[in-house]
């Protein structure tokens, strides 16, 4: 099976192919997969998943109606967070906090315990990063944290976004950029090399003021946050095509949690990436 940048769409059912950009919600059974085992390619008869009577396969409806009911509840979850901390500042830090360890703990359990189709997991975590991220957000717009001042710059964020997610959606669609192995492979070589050096830029910031120079709005920093932003982009096209391959292998209904889940987790790192990034130009 070809592996996807996010681990919450890993184990997917093999197919026979040889690669490429698929319609993104095609139903049809059997359609061509490529699998690779030890960098070579495999090719490997179509395994659909079996349904029983009353349960009906996975469809692109399904995907859409769970990632919008996910992102609807992290949504609102973000706005009250948001007003509560600007009401109560000392509520901020407890809610970036804890709502990014309760977060990444979610998605540990889903990824390893195998329960990303959980809903309750799914709406759970959305319910923890939506703390985190309004809390997060009034940080990177309040001046008391070293923020850059004004609200207007989240509303640029959350645009920005949806314009990247959008735009990956056509280009996956309109096959101008095909998911082969070889993508595939850089993507994920990609991903955890910027992870590696973030943990380093923490780690180092222990002993050297700024650290690597990361984060610290910089000329290094623009540049790593362009190319997180980048990796984050390429990152949807692995997942439209892991969603695609659910669809196409007949999954059950409830699957389509698990790829609301991998979205949501796609998106939640890449408003991150673009409110740093914009943060970085409006400081003064």
């Amino acid at each position: 099976m070809r592996t996807t940048s996010n681990p919450v769409f890993r184990n997917l059912p093999k197919q026979e192919g040889n690669g490429g950009y698929a319609s993104f919600g095609s139903t049809t059974a059997g359609a061509a997969q490529v699998t690779q085992q030890f960098g070579q390619p495999q090719y490997t008869q179509a395994e659909p998943y079996r349904t029983g009577p009353d349960h009906r396969s996975m469809t692109i409806d399904d995907v859409v109606t769970k990632t919008g009911i996910t992102l609807g509840v992290l949504s609102v979850t973000a706005i009250i967070s948001y007003f509560l901390v600007s009401n109560d500042a000392d509520l901020a830090v407890p809610f970036v906090i804890g709502g990014g360890l309760v977060g990444l703990v979610l998605v540990l359990i889903a990824t390893f315990g195998r329960k990303m189709d959980n809903p309750a997991i799914v709406l759970a975590y959305a319910v923890a990063e939506g703390l985190f991220l309004g809390a997060l957000s009034f940080m990177f717009t309040d001046i008391t944290f070293g923020g850059v001042g004004g609200s207007a710059l989240i509303g640029q964020a959350v645009l920005g976004t949806f314009g990247v997610f959008f735009g990956m959606l056509v280009v996956y669609k309109t096959g101008a950029i095909r998911v082969t192995p070889r993508l595939t492979r850089m993507v994920i070589g990609a991903l955890i090399g910027v992870v590696v050096l973030a943990l380093g830029n923490v780690i180092a910031s222990f002993f050297i003021e700024g650290g690597l120079g990361l984060r610290d709005g910089g000329t290094m920093a623009i540049i790593f946050s362009l190319v997180c932003i980048g990796i984050a982009a390429f990152c949807f096209l692995l997942d439209f095509d892991a969603a695609d391959q659910l669809i196409r292998a007949q999954a059950p209904e409830k699957a389509a949690w698990g790829v609301a889940f991998g979205l949501t987790v796609t998106l939640v790192w890449l408003y991150i990436e673009i409110l740093r990034l914009l943060s970085y130009f409006n400081n003064d």
